[in-house]
């Protein structure tokens, strides 16, 4: 009678060894609101560490001139809101005058919006408008704009008027170059798509050129927005006639050398220009945002 010898069982799963390391558990997910506190954090931190890296610069070299008797060239940073913004009277006129320079701002841009689309459009529907007006859109950007306000001046006056007509000057031209880049940049192959389907200059202006440029348009409204507000202060520093500006505010400061209110009157024309320029760049998000690619 002859007896079986029982055969070992073979395990098919692999027992872990010395030289074979046992496997790593996945690594859990950053939550996304961790990831989102990290990219706010990366925009903030290094814009916030230059203006603390200014201001400490900003202290040191005011401090150098109050030892040398010549502190009021440069004001201490807080002394802008101590002696500017908190004081009633001075942080009143500043806002009165910011608020009419905005409206000056404001107004000339409109009208250089208008013009500057307008001009490009028809420009771009007709070469022989951009060979005969272009060159004088690149003079009038040339041309100093403080040689053409004393003219102003005398044509228009030196009131609301004058000034905006400042601002009109100095922010038609990005108005102009900006859209006309925008409108024949336009890809060849869609404009041949519309050309096989025999449609007219405005129906491919409508639907296709105009749509397309949209994103050269808001960065010339955003460079122009900024322009104008240089305009309405330069303006406001010629033109000291009828309602007084941000400009001759700065202008009456700098007599009276009053730097500190000095200082305030500028940071608050800064911070206008600023407002308006972050304004349409969120009204670029809007309208282009969720079909451009900024970084294409």
């Amino acid at each position: 009678m002859s007896t079986t010898s029982a055969e070992p069982v073979v395990s098919l799963s692999p027992e872990p060894t010395a030289s074979t390391p046992p496997p790593t558990p996945p690594k859990p997910r950053t939550p996304a609101r961790r990831r989102g506190f990290g990219a706010r954090a990366a925009s903030i931190l290094p814009p916030l560490g230059v203006l603390i890296v200014l201001l400490g610069a900003w202290y040191g070299v005011s401090i150098a001139l109050s030892a040398s008797g010549k502190g009021f060239l440069m004001p201490m940073p807080h002394e802008m809101f101590t002696q500017g913004f908190f004081n009633p009277q001075v942080g009143s006129d500043i806002w009165i005058a910011l608020f009419r320079t905005t409206g000056v701002a404001l107004t000339g841009l409109a009208i250089a919006m208008v013009i500057g689309i307008g001009w490009a459009i028809a420009m771009s529907l007709a070469r022989w408008v951009e060979r005969s007006t272009y060159a004088y859109a690149v003079m009038l950007q040339c041309i100093p704009i403080l040689a053409l306000v004393p003219l102003v001046g005398f044509w228009f006056g030196y009131e609301f008027l004058a000034r905006v007509i400042v601002c009109v000057l100095i922010a038609l031209f990005p108005m102009v170059s900006n859209t006309l880049f925008g409108l024949q940049s336009v890809d060849k192959s869609q404009r041949e798509l519309f050309r096989l389907q025999k449609a007219d200059k405005w129906t491919v202006l409508t639907k296709l050129t105009l749509p397309a440029a949209l994103p050269s348009i808001f960065v010339g409204m955003r460079t122009s927005a900024g322009l104008s507000v240089i305009g309405a202060i330069v303006g406001d520093y010629f033109f000291r006639r009828g309602e007084p500006g941000i400009g001759s505010l700065i202008s009456n400061y700098q007599s009276r050398l009053q730097s500190a209110e000095l200082f305030a009157a500028i940071l608050a024309a800064c911070l206008l220009g600023v407002a308006i320029f972050a304004f349409f760049g969120w009204l670029s998000k809007v309208a282009v945002g969720r079909w451009y690619d900024s970084t294409r």
